[in-house]
């Protein structure tokens, strides 16, 4: 039941990573490419730790079944979050080189 929250949130977590991947357009170079798919693929990955993690906390919490999901929901789109701060943050950096 904890990947119900992943599936919920993958057409979102889609649409805000092809944003990332997209934009800007230019430049688009062999090193961009990997740094980009690298941070996606990790995006994803802390994602389904940190609902996994969410939904522990929610079942050992609160006795309704419900604010397991919600907090493993809450908890998935906070780390996806915070791996694309951190990879817009870091990609000029990266361009530079």
């Amino acid at each position: 039941m904890a990947w119900l929250s992943l599936l919920l949130f993958l057409p979102w977590f889609c649409v805000m990573g092809a944003l990332y991947w997209w934009f800007p357009r230019q430049p688009r170079h062999l090193t961009r490419t990997l740094f980009d798919a690298g941070m996606l693929v990790l995006a994803l990955l802390v994602s389904a730790g940190f609902m996994h993690w969410g939904y522990r906390v929610g079942a050992a919490e609160v006795a309704d079944g419900l604010w397991k999901q919600i907090m493993a929901v809450l908890y998935a789109y906070g780390g996806f979050l915070a791996v694309m701060v951190l990879a817009l943050l870091l990609r000029p950096r990266v361009l530079r080189r």
